[in-house]
């Protein structure tokens, strides 16, 4: 039985790979893309629970991916995963709606704490 279903948008795939690595042996199901439009594609046709995506990535950034998951499927819980992280943009995710802030690299002890509190928030709500 899946702990949650969780949608990783990420352009690296090493990033998009740990993630999965951490994640499914959790309990997790895991599906990986590498654009946000690829994303919105998935999240059309599938239910997921939180979405994890990079905050600068070609085509459309983190924070329109944020928006648009927010103004369509308000219930998925979105944590903005960066190598880029500046208060103005932690600010502005957080004001978005945005459930957590991960800086690059994050340890995979991080990246499990943050998805837990995530999904224990789903719960709740």
């Amino acid at each position: 039985m899946s702990k949650g279903k969780i949608l990783v948008i990420d352009d690296e795939d090493i990033v998009r790979t740990s993630c999965s690595r951490t994640l499914s042996p959790e309990g997790y199901e895991v599906k990986l893309v590498k654009s946000g439009f690829d994303g919105f594609k998935l999240l059309e046709e599938e239910q997921f629970d939180i979405v994890l995506t990079d905050l600068k990535m070609p085509e459309i950034d983190g924070i329109e991916i944020l928006r648009r998951i927010k103004e369509k499927w308000p219930e998925v819980e979105v944590i903005i995963i960066t190598g880029y992280q500046t208060v103005d943009t932690a600010v502005k995710s957080i004001k978005l709606g945005a459930f957590d802030y991960l800086e690059k690299p994050f340890t995979p002890d991080g990246l499990i704490s943050s998805v837990t509190k995530a999904m224990d928030h789903k719960k709740t709500d």
